[in-house]
């Protein structure tokens, strides 16, 4: 017999395309703020809680930048890579975005690993900002804005992940 009490009800939140879910895997991602000459990193842990900021990789030739990632691929065994989106405010994709969607390509025709991008507008400003209330100077804030900007595209990914399991 069943009551009121003992009752259940289930609820599945189908508002997403079962395409557009990430998959939830164990191991380490790694996360590019991709830029003309610098990139910044990020890495998260492996539970994929947690983005940490890194460094940031002076970029050089195209064949240089993809075996600096393989090699930092492998050296954290990392089982997929974000890599920050940077749309127009307005959304468009402009010149940058487009450069970045011609990078994560030749990324992902390089890798055996998952490549996503994610939307980053407002990343480099938000860690200006974090930096300036740290009373970072000048120096170490163009040292630190990518690799930071990096964290937070992460961050936002793993956050984003952990909402739609």
């Amino acid at each position: 017999m069943t009551t009121a009490k003992n009752k259940f009800i289930i609820s599945f939140d189908f508002s997403f395309p079962v395409a557009y879910r990430m998959p939830m895997n164990e191991g380490k991602i790694l996360a590019l703020d991709w830029g003309d000459v610098r990139c910044g990193w990020a890495l998260s842990d492996a539970s994929q809680i947690l983005a940490s900021r890194h460094d940031v990789y002076y970029r050089d030739t195209l064949e240089a930048d993809l075996e600096f990632l393989s090699e930092t691929i492998k050296m954290h065994e990392v089982v997929e890579v974000v890599i920050g989106m940077p749309y127009n405010m307005d959304g468009s994709i402009g010149p940058q975005a487009e450069a970045t969607l011609e990078f994560k390509t030749q990324l992902e025709a390089h890798l055996d690993i998952p490549v996503y991008d994610i939307d980053e507008r407002l990343t480099s400003a938000e860690a200006e900002r974090v930096m300036l209330e740290a009373n970072l100077s000048r120096q170490k804030r163009k040292e630190n804005r990518d690799a930071l900007a990096a964290a937070i595209i992460l961050q936002t990914y793993l956050d984003k992940k952990k909402r739609q399991s």
